[in-house]
Order: C-alpha cells, then sequence, then structure tokens
C-alpha cells in the first residue's frame, strides 16, 4: 500500500476517533446543564400560565413574537449597514443567522452570491496570508541581523511563532472592545472573537444586535467588519504555515513515486533472447530487464554467430572469430535457442571482458563501474543458431 493512502486512512480514522471523543466530553458537560435549563424554563411556563389565566395558544404567539423580535433590536437589518454586515457573514462563511432572507428572490441571490463569493473570498484570504507570512520572514531576518545570529534565515518555527502572536494580540484586541460596546464578560468576549475568525460562527453571541447599534454606531460597525477581515487574513496565515505542510504532504509523495518509477525505466532495458552469465548457464532474457548500457549494444548481423559494437573502435567485432556454424537439429527434436551455445561462445568471453574498459570511459562511466564491480561478468545478449 503507498504511503499516502496509509497516510488518508490514517487520517480519517484520526478525524474520527476524535469526534467520538468530543462527543463523549460534550455529553460528559452539557448535558446535566441543558437538562436543568429545560426544566427551569418549563417551570416559569406553566407558574406565567397560571398566574395570567393565559393559554397556551396564547403563550406560544408571545414566544413567536419575542423570538421574532429579537433581530429588530439592533435597527434594520437590511438598509445598507446591516446588508453589508451580512454579504460579510455569507462571504466568509461565519453565517451568525442573526438576519436571513425571507424572500424568493433574497435566497436565490444568496445561494448564487455565495458561490461567486466564497471561493474569491477564500482565495482573498490566502492570498493575504501569503503576503502576511512574506513580511514577517524580512522582519525576522532584520531582527536576526541586528541581533548578530549566525542563520539569519527565517524558519518555519519563527513564523508560526510569530503569526501565533498576532493571532493572539488579535483575539486579546478584539475581545476588550467587544467587551466594552456589547456587555460581555471578557471571557465571553474572547469566546465570541474565536467563534467568529474560526468561521465557526455559532450565533448564540452577535455583535451589532443592541441598541440599534447599525444605524447610530457607525464608528463600531466599522471597526466589527474591519475587525472581521483582518482577523481572518491573520487566521490565514496561520493555516497557511500549520496546515499547508501536512495538506501537501500527499502531493510530494506521488511526485517523488513518479521520479523513481521513471528512473527505473531509463535504468532498464528489455532484452530480447536467451543470457549467458559468467558461469556459463543460460537464462532466459524474454520479457526480462537487465543493465542498460546505451554505448555498448549486441545485436544480431549474420544467420552464425556474429556481433557489433556501437563504439567507435569495433573492437568486439574486429577480435571475435566467428563461431563453427551448428550442425542441422533433428526433425523430432528441437533443441532450445540456448542449447549449445554455452560451448560455441566461450571464446568470446576474453573480447568481451576487454569491453568494460571501454565502457568506463564512455559518457557514463559511474553505470559501466557499478556494472563491473556487482558481478565478475555481465550478462550478454545471446547470438542465435542459425536455424
Amino acid at each position: 500500500m503507498k504511503k499516502q493512502n496509509v497516510r488518508t486512512l490514517s487520517l480519517i480514522v484520526c478525524t474520527f476517533t476524535y469526534l467520538l471523543i468530543g462527543a463523549a466530553v460534550f455529553d460528559a458537560l452539557e448535558s446535566e446543564t441543558e437538562k436543568r435549563r429545560r426544566d427551569v424554563l418549563d417551570y416559569v411556563e406553566r407558574k406565567l400560565i397560571q398566574k395570567y389565566s393565559v393559554s397556551n395558544d396564547d403563550f406560544k404567539l408571545f414566544e413567536t413574537i419575542i423570538l421574532k423580535s429579537e433581530p429588530h433590536k439592533a435597527g434594520q437589518q437590511w438598509k445598507f449597514a446591516g446588508a453589508f454586515y451580512y454579504a460579510t457573514t455569507v462571504l466568509t462563511t461565519i453565517g451568525y443567522g442573526h438576519s436571513t432572507p425571507s424572500t424568493v428572490a433574497g435566497k436565490l441571490f444568496t445561494m448564487f452570491y455565495a458561490i461567486m463569493g466564497i471561493p474569491l473570498g477564500l482565495v482573498m484570504f490566502q492570498s493575504i496570508g501569503e503576503r502576511l507570512n512574506k513580511f514577517s520572514s524580512h522582519v525576522i531576518k532584520k531582527v536576526k541581523r541586528v541581533m548578530n545570529c549566525k542563520d539569519t534565515d527565517a524558519s518555519e518555527i519563527n513564523l508560526i511563532c510569530v503569526v501565533t502572536t498576532l493571532s493572539g494580540l488579535t483575539v486579546a484586541g478584539g475581545a476588550a472592545a467587544f467587551s466594552r460596546y456589547e456587555g460581555w464578560t471578557y471571557f465571553d468576549s474572547v469566546y465570541y472573537c474565536f467563534i467568529t475568525l474560526t468561521t465557526i460562527g455559532f450565533g448564540d453571541m452577535v455583535a451589532l444586535q443592541k441598541d440599534n447599534a447599525l444605524a447610530t454606531k457607525p464608528e463600531y460597525v466599522a471597526f466589527a467588519l474591519i475587525f472581521i477581515l483582518f482577523g481572518l487574513a491573520i487566521v490565514a496565515a496561520s493555516l497557511n504555515l500549520l496546515v499547508l505542510r501536512f495538506v501537501t504532504m500527499n502531493t510530494e509523495d506521488e511526485r517523488r513515486d513518479e521520479a523513481e518509477a521513471l528512473q527505473a525505466m531509463q535504468g532498464a532495458v528489455r532484452l530480447e533472447g536467451d543470457v549467458i552469465t559468467a558461469n556459463g548457464s543460460i537464462m532466459s532474457g524474454q520479457g526480462g530487464h537487465g543493465e542498460h548500457v546505451e554505448h555498448a549494444e549486441l545485436v544480431e548481423m549474420d544467420d552464425d554467430v556474429a556481433s557489433v559494437c556501437s563504439l567507435p573502435c569495433g573492437c568486439l567485432g574486429r577480435h571475435a572469430p566467428r563461431a563453427p556454424p551448428s550442425p542441422p537439429p533433428s526433425r523430432h527434436h528441437r533443441p532450445s535457442l540456448g542449447h549449445g551455445i554455452a560451448h560455441n561462445t566461450a571464446h568470446l568471453m576474453p573480447p568481451l571482458k576487454a569491453l568494460m574498459p571501454l565502457l568506463m570511459e564512455r559518457d557514463r562511466p559511474m553505470r559501466a563501474k557499478r556494472l563491473a564491480n556487482e558481478c565478475d561478468w555481465p550478462a550478454v545478449p545471446t547470438y542465435r543458431n542459425s536455424i
């Protein structure tokens, strides 16, 4: 199994294991609190109905009015400021759910707007993150030069520390501002900033939803929008360093496998015929692979045993005497191609062995040297009988 397949399977198993662990922890932390709150709300509902003699239908109507009027406390959600806020949550995939379109045309436009806007936003934030990482690397190099460090290059650890620090400062500063404007506790403000910048967007806490803020506090509206866009760029820079390395590991493994396969194909050649080894044994070379020697190929020339060397010296053809013709085979018994050739080609060993120094002087001396070191006598193609 390939390395990238094993890694993918491991990631799937780890992800589902992580989900199971998270479900167990959230169940232990939140289930009892949820049950107590539900019991309290049921008790208050019964008391109100008894006290004011309200029917169940009227009480349900009151609930609907209270829930539907909640978004209108921020002012008109679909004027330009509120519409820009909504478009930002769509493009960044935060999706608070504080305001949603109620018309068919608005819902249809939201779908098409998201199809075009979400990829555009992702590319933009990714590009800003890369520019920010490059700027951070320049700053790190200058700081290291000022401090007279031996290694002035910005490593991945340095960049991770810088973007993590920037992310922490962004969350801390935004939490302080939201705590002041919204009246939240500082911890709740930190929680809101984290949920927003990671684009989780539960919608349980949403800024700009009190005291008609969209209409009466333009500076707060501008700060909230800038915080979302700038903060997402910082988070994109962090993800570019923390996640991109793991995402590209499969691609790197695939490229490495392709390069190794290509190198293996270049280092092999298909043999035709039988192969005579140094000890005189015959090995079939049909469909096999032998060592690739580009400048020394032995080919068939004649009906009898003959060979031609591609080297300009023509040493093999000049020194190798012709073998006597083999007797015709019997009609009932037809020998194999390699039968009897070992006896007729023993005299070819010295001139062929003398070919190795010439090969080592050619274009690929290292490959010929490795071939000579690995075996006393390299495999050569068989010279066919005149059958």
